[in-house]
């Protein structure tokens, strides 16, 4: 089973696209970024609560420290998901 599957984010979860209001009133969609090294989707829009990250952190928002919780790559091995 892929890692994105196992922690209940990625593709084909039957889940629609989230949208969160930006200051200028403008919606703007959640991404999902894939780590590059084993799969792993980090989804904006869920989170990942279980790692102390609330649902709705964006990308940038995370610390520039940040490590995928399934391989230790950091945020230069993920691409955003389109």
């Amino acid at each position: 089973m892929l890692p994105a599957a196992r922690a209940g984010h990625g593709a084909g979860c039957g889940r629609g696209t989230a949208l969160q209001w930006r200051m200028d009133g403008l919606m703007t969609p959640y991404r999902k970024y894939m780590c590059v090294i084993c799969g792993f989707i980090y989804d904006e829009a869920y989170g990942l609560p279980e790692h102390g990250i609330e649902p709705g952190t964006r990308w940038d928002e995370l610390p520039l420290n940040w490590r995928c919780p399934e391989c230790g790559a950091g945020k230069e091995d993920f691409e955003v998901l389109q």
